[in-house]
């Protein structure tokens, strides 16, 4: 049987994958492929020293983008210091930490997520700080209108209880027996409804006035 050559490909199998053992898969190939992965997925990633020094950075897009390596210059005072303070602290701990952030800027306000991990040797100790950045300026948009549709929904509901009880007390008022209660009652409830339908199916923009004396007097005059 002839050796086996060892720049043939090789693989192993392992829980159903497929791990490739090539000799040509160097390190340079790996950097390069993670730098695609971070430019597609928007991260960007800053290394710096135990003094704060920035040894080097990867994918680093506007605001991050200055000649610090880290956006100082394109911070406030208050966020740079607030940034720095949690660095100090995972150099110091060794424990990771993050924060999020949020920048003004010319199309509104841009946010922020911000990893620190602390970057340690063979013997443990503390070398320096990984910072990882990730805009989620979308998510909190998403955030925000979540809130203010829950809001709203909140706000009408309260409305239409309101309604209810108005309409309970203005049915009861004019009935002398619980079943005439009920019957009225519920037929103006019915009512309600079919207005909250009308005003639904034209995506809350209102309903015409012919439309809503339509719909709550034609079941009476069928």
């Amino acid at each position: 049987m002839p050796p086996e050559d060892p720049t043939k490909d090789r693989t192993e199998r392992r829980d159903g994958e497929v791990i490739a053992m090539h000799p040509a898969e160097s390190g340079m190939q790996v950097g390069r492929a993670l730098l695609h992965a971070l430019h597609n997925a928007g991260i960007s990633v800053l290394y710096q020293d135990r003094q704060m020094k920035t040894v080097w950075a990867r994918n680093m897009s506007a605001p991050w983008a200055s000649e610090t390596a880290d956006g100082k210059d394109l911070l406030s005072p208050a966020q740079a210091e607030r940034i720095s303070a949690v660095k100090l602290k995972v150099i110091e701990s060794g424990n990771a930490d993050q924060l999020e952030l949020s920048i003004p800027g010319s199309q509104g306000v841009r946010w922020f997520q911000l990893w620190v991990d602390a970057d340690r040797g063979d013997a443990g100790e503390v070398l320096g700080v990984v910072t990882t950045m990730v805009e989620t300026t979308e998510q909190k948009r998403r955030e925000q209108t979540l809130k203010a549709l829950l809001r709203e929904v909140s706000h009408r509901s309260k409305n239409l209880l309101a309604i209810i009880q108005s309409i309970a007390t203005q049915t009861g008022r004019y009935t002398e027996t619980l079943g005439e209660f009920l019957a009225r009652f519920r037929g103006r409830l019915q009512s309600l409804a079919s207005s909250q339908d009308l005003v639904t199916s034209s995506n809350w923009r209102g309903a015409a006035l012919q439309e809503l004396v339509s719909g709550q007097v034609g079941r009476y005059s069928a």
